[in-house]
């Protein structure tokens, strides 16, 4: 009955991933399909979903997800989630004696999560016009699609830039009560006890942190049929960056031979960041990135800061897209589109590479980093075809960097994996009449993956890659925010013209995505900026609490020579034969 289904599990490790895996979830939960009689989809949800019973006998359909964060980054989310309460009062007392309580004022939640209890409760939100059905209190089939219809028709209502502080202020779906891992050691706000450096994440992982982690791990994977293997998104810029490093490292000794796909995340900017602060972040990205890489089948970093060194440039601007690189909130929304899209090659119901497949095809001679790119959305015309949207970016790549690192221009690149993910209902191939010349190639062909293969190949010629071409879109659902530009249409293709200004407030409900990742020379420059500039800090002198809890120095220095090495895999040798071989035939 279907076609194998190869599990994963996802790990999310800091503040900043889970913003983005937020958005991830959400986004992968607005595209579930719960109607018995309509076609299975293109990507296979039981990867990254797992099945359930609450003790009421509900059926649950929740991540396998473990999400690590430290004290207070929670605010009004309960750790153990709502799915599986027991009917049992947590506060009865069997003390006969005077109690005195002490109440603490709990954090206020913003709109989006008020109606969230009103539809768990089956309240009739009149403010917003819903339909007054009532709602099953379970996170079953029929009691999420009914969320998702009612959400989405208060679209307009949420707004929520200014009320976001913590990703479970946007969180839309239950999670299971394995889930949540809260690290007591270190606080999430305010000055004393954080976790900034390296040294204090890789200490983290020992004793009862290590075992809740492996209980953990235990409890997901035990259950897991086809096992492929782990993503872990993981915070560059502090210290679990270092704890990362050592998870990684744990996947890699006792699950030999799974997928381990590491995706490193750094937000633009920082609240409350200082001078001293921006010094540890970029020790931090140094040495996460190359243990991680290290212990992974690959590591991709993910942000949208113009680069990691000390003078970054400017975040990238995306044509039809108005975001605030500064809030999080909007950022972190933009990486989770893309990963929707990155992740697609082992997530498809058919023809999918197993994780390990993928990553081996990137991660060739060590060359274990590789590079995102984007384009959100696809530029593509309402009604037009795949070949006509193509052929207006025929001078240039549409795509904007997603790993701080800009494409070289030159052609030349090692291996690339390349999804184009949402084109429903638009024509992939050219809809010429009979006998009319096909203007370019890419009007010639007659199947999608072709037109697409060969735009790539053109700007990459003699370049491994592949291609992968999915009809359905990211469907963007309350409370993703709406930064998109009014020159989309609902459906995120290109308008014509701008819609009039008494239908402006229409929401965007989906959208086209481009994305590649690249294992590519430019990586090479990028990785030994990244080197020098942390190889130019004396941490004894200029940080010396940073080595307070480790590495010693001398594996400081050591790391640092590993990323300088690491760089050198990226030297394309080819292009140097070929310079050679043009000067001797000038010379000649």
């Amino acid at each position: 009955m279907g076609s194998l289904c190869r599990e994963v599990v996802t790990l999310q490790l800091g503040h900043y991933s889970n913003f983005v895996g937020t958005h991830w979830w959400n986004l992968q939960d607005a595209s579930l399909t719960y109607d018995p009689d309509a076609p299975p989809g293109e990507l296979q949800n039981d990867v990254l979903f797992r099945e359930g019973q609450t003790f009421g006998g509900e059926i649950t359909y929740t991540p396998r997800l473990i999400a690590m964060d430290l004290k207070g980054s929670l605010q009004t989310l309960r750790q153990e989630g709502s799915l599986y309460e027991t009917g049992k009062d947590p506060t009865a007392l069997t003390w006969e004696g005077n109690v005195m309580v002490h109440k603490e004022s709990l954090p206020t939640k913003n709109p989006f999560l008020l109606d969230l209890d009103k539809l768990d409760k089956g309240e009739i939100l009149a403010e917003v016009d819903f339909d007054p059905t009532p709602v099953p209190h379970c996170s079953g089939a029929v009691a999420m699609e009914t969320v998702n219809s009612r959400l989405e028709r208060a679209q307009k209502g949420y707004r929520l830039e200014g009320s976001v502080r913590v990703w479970s202020d946007f969180l839309r779906i239950h999670l299971h009560p394995r889930t949540i891992s809260v690290i007591h050691q270190y606080n999430h706000d305010g000055e004393a006890h954080r976790l900034e450096a390296f040294g204090q994440g890789e200490a983290l992982l020992h004793g009862s942190v290590l075992e809740d982690l492996e209980d953990r791990l235990h409890f997901f994977i035990e259950e897991c049929d086809y096992l492929q293997g782990f993503q872990v998104l993981c915070d560059l810029a502090d210290g679990f960056s270092g704890l990362g490093s050592k998870v990684t490292e744990m996947l890699q000794d006792s699950y030999g031979g799974r997928g381990i796909l590491t995706w490193g995340l750094a937000p633009v900017s920082h609240p409350d960041t200082t001078p001293m602060k921006e010094l540890y972040h970029l020790l931090n990205y140094s040495l996460g990135m190359v243990h991680m890489a290290n212990n992974s089948s690959f590591f991709c970093p993910l942000t949208l800061k113009g680069g990691l060194g000390r003078r970054p440039a400017q975040p990238p601007s995306f044509p039809h897209l108005n975001y605030d690189p500064s809030l999080w909130y909007h950022s972190s929304a933009v990486l989770a589109l893309a990963m929707d899209s990155l992740t697609v090659p082992y997530r498809r119901r058919d023809n999918s590479a197993p994780m390990w497949e993928f990553a081996d095809a990137l991660a060739v001679s060590g060359r274990k980093v590789v590079a995102a790119y984007g384009a959100l959305p696809f530029p593509m015309a309402q009604g037009s075809s795949l070949p006509d949207a193509l052929g207006d970016c025929t001078d240039a790549l549409p795509w904007k960097p997603l790993s701080s690192c800009p494409e070289l221009g030159d052609g030349h690149c090692f291996g690339q994996s390349v999804t184009l993910k949402g084109l429903e209902g638009q024509s992939l191939v050219s809809q010429l009449r009979p006998g009319m010349q096909p203007p370019t190639l890419l009007h010639s062909l007659d199947c999608g993956e072709d037109v697409l293969a060969s735009y790539i190949n053109a700007h990459y010629p003699a370049t491994p890659f592949s291609v992968q071409l999915v009809s359905s879109p990211s469907k963007l659902t309350p409370p993703f925010p709406q930064i998109f530009s009014q020159s989309l249409g609902p459906q995120g293709f290109l308008q014509s013209q701008a819609p009039p200004l008494n239908n402006r407030s229409r929401a965007v409900s989906c959208l086209p995505v481009l994305t590649s990742l690249q294992s590519s020379p430019a990586l090479g420059p990028w990785l030994s900026e990244l080197q020098r500039g942390a190889s130019a800090l004396d941490p004894r002198r200029i940080a010396p609490s940073f080595l307070s809890q480790g590495p010693e120095l001398t594996d400081f220095q050591e790391s640092l020579e590993q990323l300088r090495l690491l760089a050198r895999c990226y030297h394309d040798d080819s292009r140097g034969m070929m310079r050679s071989s043009s000067e001797e035939d000038d010379d000649g």
